[in-house]
């Protein structure tokens, strides 16, 4: 077995690769750009935003 690396250099043309790939029922993985707990930590805090969990400063009080 082989190993293939595909850079595209669209979100177009990364859809077209993938229905390509799946239409030949050739298996593929996506690897995520970003790590993992970062993800979550982003997620957690959206949750978090809209839950009313956050603090709301003036612009006035940011450089004090």
């Amino acid at each position: 077995m082989e190993t293939i690396i595909i850079h595209p250099n669209t979100k177009e043309k990364a859809i077209a690769v993938k229905i390509f790939l799946k239409e030949l029922k050739i298996p593929f993985e996506e690897i995520p750009n970003y790590d993992t707990a970062f993800v979550e930590k982003i997620n957690r805090c959206e949750e978090d935003f809209k839950a009313g969990r956050y603090k709301q400063i003036e612009i006035k009080d940011l450089w004090k």
